[in-house]
């Protein structure tokens, strides 16, 4: 068992107090944390503001490099970042490595992207007060950065924070999800230990309210970028006081089947979508409108197509689906079940639960007033809801304060141009 570390800019720390974190799937300990505090927090932003200076006087060829280095070290540690992954937050193996590959694609973008990113010359004679003038912009990094990443995609959303920030010039404090400390620490690890690092460019502190309250609600940081769920967004809003702000909240996301979709091919897809990594991912397919002529036919196709996913093992290569996060999110997503059920909604697979293993649920009979459509269970639950047409369902997918996906299933394409202006 290996522990994660403070990285107060490039100097790493060990602390005497420290949590554990468990496995998901078996209950046994795979990491330890240092216990921070609101005073390690202001240490590495004082930090991350001293090293603005450094990064901002880099080249873009040395922190491209930097990127692309810590790709090249992630190729070559895949399968153990992977099982790290898979350690602390039990994603199966195979959809782990498929996150590692994801982060190597990224960080590789964000090298390729800033080598083409510039500044703009402004016709200013455009008007005739401007006639006699030049106006021109260049792009110029905001200062620190602080990344707060949730426990879904523990690798890829913290280069999603770390890969755009750090090529522009930026600094960054990161604080990692509690549930994946490690997998954050041998990430950040790569980055100050580059041959090309920018000295005390990264940080990392680790904890909960009180440390990314320390973090939001300092002068220091002049961006703030957080995935995770609404309610903590709200927080950020209402406390970060006048920065840029980033958020990418819940989502419940909807689909519609058309009776000339190929129903089968929608039934696997929507299977997929709507139970890979258990349901934790914030597009997650939620709400499937399924056309009153195909209704049971589709209904069919996804029980089918359910059945055939392997739940289990989350370090077995054939799993498709491990345990979820932990007891709470189980027996929330049981909760959802039960009160759809009572509400009238029928299961198509009988509801299963052993303790943190929850098996994919889809339900019939759903309607729009029912809390399992409305709210974002975040689990391995999708419903479906008859409707009449795509003139039915396009108000009823609409009716949602999420917004982050929407698909069709079609050979319509008028229908398909339909969904792309309106949903």
């Amino acid at each position: 068992m290996m522990q994660a570390k403070i990285f107060f800019g490039s100097s790493q720390v060990i602390t005497d107090t420290f949590s554990e974190r468990k496995s998901p799937f078996n209950g046994e300990v795979v990491s330890t944390a240092p216990l921070c505090t609101e005073q390690d927090a202001k240490k590495a932003l004082s930090i991350a503001k001293e090293a603005t200076v450094a990064a901002k006087a880099s080249t873009l060829a040395q922190r491209c490099n930097w990127l692309l280095d810590v790709a090249s070290k992630l190729k070559e540690n895949k399968e153990d970042i992977a099982k790290t992954i898979t350690d602390e937050v039990a994603k199966p193996i195979t959809f782990a490595r498929v996150e590692v590959e994801r982060c190597i694609e990224t960080l590789t973008l964000c090298a390729e992207t800033m080598r083409t990113m510039h500044g703009e010359t402004i016709n200013t004679d455009a008007m005739n007060s401007g006639k006699k003038t030049l106006a021109f912009f260049r792009r110029e990094p905001v200062g620190v950065v602080v990344a707060i990443t949730p426990f879904n995609f523990p690798l890829n959303l913290v280069a999603h924070k770390l890969g755009p920030a750090l090529v522009a010039g930026n600094t960054v404090v990161l604080k990692p999800t509690p549930e994946a400390p490690l997998t954050a620490y041998k990430f950040a690890k790569l980055f100050i230990e580059s041959e090309y690092a920018i000295k005390d460019a990264l940080s990392v502190v680790y904890g909960d309210a009180e440390v990314g309250s320390a973090l939001i609600g300092s002068d220091i940081p002049r961006v703030i970028s957080f995935t995770g769920s609404v309610p903590v967004g709200e927080i950020i809003t209402r406390n970060s006081g006048i920065k840029k702000i980033g958020l990418e909240l819940g989502g419940n996301a909807a689909t519609f089947i058309e009776k000339t979709a190929d129903l089968a091919l929608a039934a696997s897809r929507c299977a997929l979508g709507a139970f890979v990594n258990s349901g934790q991912v914030c597009i997650s397919l939620q709400r499937i409108y399924v056309q009153e002529e195909v209704y049971d036919e589709f209904a069919s196709l996804m029980a089918m197509e359910t059945k055939k996913l392997k739940v289990g093992s989350p370090y077995e290569d054939d799993t498709f689906m491990g345990p979820l996060i932990d007891d709470e999110a189980a027996h929330r997503a049981m909760s959802w079940v039960e009160s759809a059920i009572e509400e009238g909604a029928v299961p198509l697979l009988p509801p299963h639960r052993e303790g943190r293993m929850f098996h994919p649920c889809v339900m019939a009979n759903v309607t729009d007033d029912m809390a399992i459509v409305c709210e974002e269970v975040f689990a391995p639950i999708v419903s479906l809801v008859k409707v009449d047409s795509f003139d039915d369902a396009l108000p009823r997918m609409n009716n949602s304060p999420y917004g982050l996906q929407f698909s069709v299933f079609t050979n319509d394409l008028r229908i398909t141009n339909r969904a792309i202006d309106e949903l």
